[in-house]
């Protein structure tokens, strides 16, 4: 079977599988992040086997997934009002706290943005600005300056399309401390990205390689794709989310253009809304990552805000349609283990790392945010604007 035939296939959901109401979401995924923190208290794992979460630590990266789990405590905790929730809230983020110093990562706004920027937004303390404000500076660090990118962990050459998840943490520095530099190193390593790691028809490169001297562009190549001129989906959907948070904050045009052609790259290959690991890989293994699908909706609904607030509505109205099918097809049971006896994670059907066999057909905990924080943008649309 051949990804087109996954692609186009009329019937997403297996049998007996059923959609679950906006609702009903909410509330199982607060008992399953209840459990976990109830039965693991401090503990953040990153991805499930067999639908238990490994708590022992990230054999493939520097920890980056503790920002997630907090983050889902704190829409909880505005959603509902119970104060277990923001008790918990805090305490994680005071676990993640050394990490705004943290040099031997990317991924400080994976870990800081969904924790301390929550928290910053619901309560904006000096203690929160001060955190933000220290992670900024630190991610700002990464920039080589001959090539204007970020760097990655992997190496001072390297970048990754995921690293535009991690400049809005860059750009909120500089709004919180009025320092333009900071501002000039996150839009730098944006344009670079649209330049490089994005080609024409939208599709995205996963990682790029610069001579760091020179800053000349050497080559494109993948960690997690099919391989390097294919199209990794997770790395598409970081590129419509992070292109369109960095517009947010720039409102420069090209950025909202890069997001929008990631977008519609992502809806032109993915008519049943959840793709496979990688859209041109003739033989995947699997049906699905359900991970580029939950950061894919929370991308195009960040999207159509932003196009909303340029005031193009009606280009608006089309990813938020699309973005609202993305979180109702992820409702469904197929994804969404609520009728799924023992599973202690959220959305099923994610993969971490296909290539080193990581975490295939499972559940990871970037997955579960994203799916919460689309979940939490659609409810505030409110009726008729979330399907069943």
């Amino acid at each position: 079977m051949t990804t087109s035939d996954f692609i186009s296939s009329e019937n997403v959901r297996g049998p007996g599988a059923r959609t679950a109401d906006v609702d009903e979401a909410f509330d199982f995924a607060e008992r399953q992040v209840r459990a976990l923190v109830t039965a693991r208290p401090g503990l953040m794992p990153t991805y499930t086997l067999d639908g238990h979460w490994v708590l022992e630590g990230d054999p493939w990266a520097p920890s980056w997934a503790g920002g997630f789990l907090t983050g889902m405590m704190w829409i909880f905790a505005e959603r509902t009002g119970d104060p277990w929730w923001r008790e918990q809230a805090e305490k994680y983020c005071l676990l993640l706290e050394p990490r705004k110093n943290d040099t031997g990562t990317h991924d400080i706004g994976f870990v800081l943005d969904p924790s301390w920027g929550r928290w910053y937004e619901l309560d904006p303390t000096p203690h929160a600005r001060d955190v933000l404000a220290q992670g900024g500076r630190t991610m700002a660090g990464r920039m080589q300056k001959a090539g204007g990118y970020l760097s990655t962990w992997v190496a001072p050459g390297s970048t990754f399309i995921d690293v535009m998840m991690n400049v809005g943490v860059i750009f909120r520095a500089a709004q919180l401390t009025g320092d333009d530099s900071l501002r000039q190193i996150a839009l730098r390593h944006c344009l670079t990205s649209r330049r490089y790691l994005m080609r024409g028809d939208g599709s995205t490169v996963h990682e790029g390689w610069f001579d760091v001297t020179t800053g000349e562009f050497l080559r494109a190549s993948t960690h997690q794709g099919w391989r390097s001129d294919s199209t990794w989906a997770r790395g598409q959907a970081w590129a419509i989310y992070g292109f369109s948070v960095a517009y947010g904050y720039t409102h420069e045009a090209a950025l909202l253009d890069a997001a929008r052609r990631a977008a519609d790259y992502y809806m032109e290959h993915t008519p049943q809304h959840v793709p496979p690991n990688d859209w041109l890989e003739p033989e995947p293994s699997l049906r699905w990552e359900a991970s580029a699908a939950s950061c894919g909706a929370a991308g195009l609904l960040r999207l159509a805000q932003s196009l909303q607030d340029a005031g193009d509505a009606q280009a608006a109205a089309r990813y938020r349609q699309y973005g609202l099918a993305v979180l109702a097809t992820l409702r469904s049971t197929e994804f969404l283990a609520v009728d799924t006896p023992g599973w202690e994670a959220v959305i099923r059907h994610a993969t971490y790392h296909h290539d080193t066999k990581l975490a295939i057909d499972e559940s990871v905990m970037w997955g579960d945010y994203y799916f919460i924080e689309a979940l939490d943008i659609a409810s505030r649309l409110g009726s008729p604007g979330v399907p069943a």
